[in-house]
């Protein structure tokens, strides 16, 4: 049965400032994503208290696993999206630790090492799209020097994208994000942000449209 349905994306920001850059960015975003026709639910990590800390009993094991109780109900908000989208800045070559434990505890929930390995985890991200936009204070020219562009996008492109078995996972970076930049930065990132949330809301529809023309599978039966 074809979903009829708008694409749906599920943006999660982690900054903890209402008014930051990265704020700007997610509403940026998720306006973009509304004019086109499709949802955007925002998952605000700060203003939702989220707790990042992973549980003893919420570690997969061979004799299953305890989700709590907010896991549980942030993975029902959550479940079914095509998109979901990780806004976030850069602190210390690390994204915000509360933004890490929402992988361990929600993205994760479930996935054992085993089946990340063999690809075999059915997680809530599990063939769905990802994209990472994420902000810095240094260009993008400084980190590459440090690697560490290559070392974000390995851990939220490269690994997500296998350990989860995403269809694609992809990366937007803003770099020189400082004190007393111009309107004229803030635009033109804000531009980009837009660009690209058109981009992904053109695939996703395209997606959509192959599926709905796509011949049904024949039943072997």
């Amino acid at each position: 049965m074809i979903d009829q349905r708008p694409a749906r994306h599920i943006v999660v920001l982690a900054h903890p400032s209402p008014d930051s850059f990265n704020a700007n960015v997610a509403r940026t975003y998720c306006d973009t994503v509304r004019s086109c026709g499709q949802d955007a639910i925002v998952r605000d990590l700060y203003t939702l208290g989220f707790d990042p800390v992973l549980k003893d009993e919420e570690r997969p094991r061979a004799e299953g696993i305890t989700l709590s109780p907010d896991v549980e109900a942030e993975l029902e908000m959550i479940r079914g999206a095509d998109m979901y989208t990780l806004i976030y800045p850069i602190w210390f070559a690390m994204p915000p630790a509360i933004l890490k434990g929402y992988i361990d505890r929600v993205f994760g929930a479930g996935v054992t090492a085993r089946e990340i390995q063999e690809r075999t985890g059915q997680g809530v991200l599990n063939g769905r799209h990802m994209l990472s936009i994420v902000s810095s204070g240094t260009r993008e020219v400084w980190l590459d020097e440090q690697g560490q562009i290559e070392s974000l996008r390995g851990l939220t492109s490269h690994y997500l994208l296998h350990a989860f078995g995403m269809k694609s996972c992809e990366h937007l970076h803003l770099g020189g994000v400082v004190e007393g930049f111009s309107r004229r930065f803030v635009d033109q990132a804000l531009y980009d942000v837009h660009e690209r949330a058109r981009d992904v809301c053109a695939m996703l529809a395209t997606e959509r449209n192959a599926a709905a023309v796509s011949p049904p599978v024949a039943d072997g039966s």
